[in-house]
């Protein structure tokens, strides 16, 4: 793999830091600004939208650009989000740089799937985004936990400010890797894309899969804690077990995606759908929560990746709109997983319900998958 595309990963690295770091951070930006924790948490809600919004808002906008200029520009305005929302002491504008940081994001995340899957001969799409989605498994590693640790000392804002700073190297591997062409083609053309039934079929399994994965991730405290009984601390021990195992899943993945699809979404599907049941089983048990952790963070980013390198080799027909495409995919499940799981909060299944609601969304994707088999066909189904 080039080094151009691991430098792209620092970025997404870096902005798989800002997206997730909040959870940490938010009672110290209350008490900052003068607001509630709720309200505070409209900032994870403007970064959501923001993120939905982007992909292909902002990858249409920059199609006509190369990626060298589009990357960079993305990398620069992220930069420039995080320095304003370091030194503003108004919470409106925190906001308003939450929103413009996830635009920038997304637009990124768009034109670098595109550009990493030009970086890498034309079988090899799965595992140069592999290379690239680690950086989103890498932040919630050590970059959520890290940022945390960096907020508690030396308060939130020096979490935007090492985010920032991330920036720098991330800026110098855009410069690199936009030698790549993409070439031009109709707006109309790529759009019409979307209408064919097996690009469509693949998006929505990304984001049924992705939903499920975030819905339990964003609650995935209160099990440990009230379900478990484990102290506070062992969150973060969680936490880093499920980002352990998406990175090994992704890894492990980027490696079959390309030539076997069908056998890691076979395999991977079903595995995941009962480790989701097990989890809402046992998670009463800490050492079984440990485990199912690290298990269901490996088959959650396993079936996801692939789904989403799937998404880029079905729009091969709209390359300069691809990324957005798998972008939306994502990120649609992103946004979706966590409101659709807090509603069963407040239900007979309390703090168990992101867990089984995860279960349900895998087992609607494996049905769609199942039933659609014939249209799908991809090599090892």
């Amino acid at each position: 793999m080039p080094l151009s595309l691991y430098l792209l990963a620092v970025a997404v690295f870096a902005m798989g830091t800002s997206e997730f770091m909040l959870a940490g951070l938010l009672p110290d930006i209350a008490l900052d600004h003068g607001v509630s924790v709720g309200t505070a948490g409209l900032l994870t809600s403007a970064f959501a939208i923001g993120m939905v919004a982007g992909a292909p808002l902002m990858a249409g906008a920059a199609r006509g650009w190369p990626p060298r200029v589009s990357l960079f520009g993305f990398v620069c305005l992220f930069l420039a989000a995080h320095v304003l929302g370091a030194v503003t002491g108004s919470f409106a504008v925190l906001c308003v740089t939450r929103v413009v940081a996830a635009l920038a994001n997304a637009g990124f995340l768009a034109v670098a799937l595109t550009t990493a899957a030009g970086l890498v001969p034309p079988g090899r799409k799965g595992r140069a985004l592999a290379v690239l989605l680690s950086g989103t498994t890498i932040a919630t590693i050590a970059g959520v936990p890290g940022g945390a640790l960096l907020g508690a000392w030396f308060g939130w804002r020096a979490t935007f400010w090492a985010v920032a700073v991330l920036c720098l190297p991330s800026a110098f591997g855009v410069l690199r890797a936009g030698s790549v062409r993409t070439g031009r083609s109709d707006l109309r053309a790529e759009l019409a894309q979307l209408r064919r039934p097996r690009l469509g079929l693949v998006m929505l399994l990304g984001a049924l899969v992705n939903a499920a994965t975030f819905g339990s991730f964003t609650f995935l405290a209160p099990v440990v804690t009230d379900v478990a009984g484990l102290g506070t601390l062992s969150v973060s021990v969680v936490l880093v077990l499920f980002g352990l195992g998406s990175f090994v899943g992704v890894t492990v993945a980027g490696r079959l995606s390309d030539q076997r699809p069908g056998l890691v979404v076979a395999t991977g599907g079903p595995l995941l759908f009962l480790g989701w049941v097990a989890l809402g089983v046992s998670a009463g048990s800490p050492g079984a929560l440990l485990v199912l952790a690290f298990v269901q963070g490996a088959l959650s980013f396993a079936l996801g990746s692939t789904l989403i390198a799937r998404v880029l080799y079905e729009a091969a027909g709209a390359p300069t709109m691809a990324g957005s495409y798998a972008t939306a995919a994502l990120n649609v499940g992103a946004a979706a997983g966590p409101l659709i799981a807090a509603t069963t909060l407040d239900t007979g299944l309390a703090e168990l319900g992101p867990v089984w609601t995860s279960g349900v969304l895998v087992g609607v994707a494996l049905g769609l998958g199942l039933g659609f088999r014939r249209v799908l066909a991809w090599p090892g189904m």
